[in-house]
């Protein structure tokens, strides 16, 4: 099997987003990119909790699918538009966690700025505008949305989160810290004069990252 060790990481990496509520057993994928022009993507129609190496497909960056016997995600475009837009990005989690998700329809933020590992982390996540999902034009827009190398977070309108990383475990870990500032955020409402970071503490935070 090619990539062996790379298709086991993803496979894992899908099964604990399932484990942890972070998706459910049929939405959700995973992509990773062990080489400039070599993409593994988690296939369609598989549940989640039982994802193994044998159901990451392999594809060109050009979109050929090498592993004809796995029907990709529906999604396969949308990791792809994001790798081709994005060298520094060498893994893309897409989940729908239930907190973070909601603000997907809705006016509010998630504030990232409550606990400084969030803001480090996640930076200013960014809204993009409802497309269909699996078409051409999600692909244009969130791909587009992530030229912007400061973004690491992307909402998708009525739809879900994207995340990217530099690995697998890096993507993964902001799909999780954005899922406890969602919370976060939401139980600060209820709880009332929470105290965020200063725009000062914000700005010092994201320098880390020059």
């Amino acid at each position: 099997m090619i990539y062996k060790k790379e298709r086991n990481e993803t496979a894992a990496y899908m099964r604990r987003l399932y484990d942890k509520d972070l998706t459910t057993c049929s939405g959700g994928n995973i992509s990773f990119r062990p080489t400039e022009d070599r993409v593994l993507i988690t296939a369609s129609s598989i549940d989640k909790a039982y994802l193994r190496a044998k159901d990451i497909a392999v594809l060109t960056l050009g979109g050929e699918n090498l592993t004809p016997a796995l029907k990709t995600s529906i999604e396969t475009q949308m990791h792809l538009a994001i790798f081709r837009n994005r060298p520094d990005v060498l893994a893309i989690v897409h989940a729908h966690p239930l907190h973070a998700s909601l603000f997907t329809a809705s006016q509010k933020k998630i504030k990232t700025g409550i606990l400084a590992e969030a803001r480090f982390m996640l930076g200013e996540p960014v809204l993009a505008p409802y497309a269909l999902m699996g078409t051409d034009s999600l692909a244009e827009i969130v791909g587009g949305t992530f030229k912007d190398k400061s973004v690491s977070v992307v909402l998708m309108e009525n739809h879900g989160i994207i995340t990217v990383g530099r690995n697998l475990h890096q993507a993964y870990d902001r799909m999780e810290v954005l899922e406890a500032a969602a919370r976060m955020t939401i139980l600060g409402e209820l709880l009332g004069d929470v105290k965020s970071l200063s725009d000062e503490r914000r700005a010092a935070i994201d320098g880390m990252h020059q």
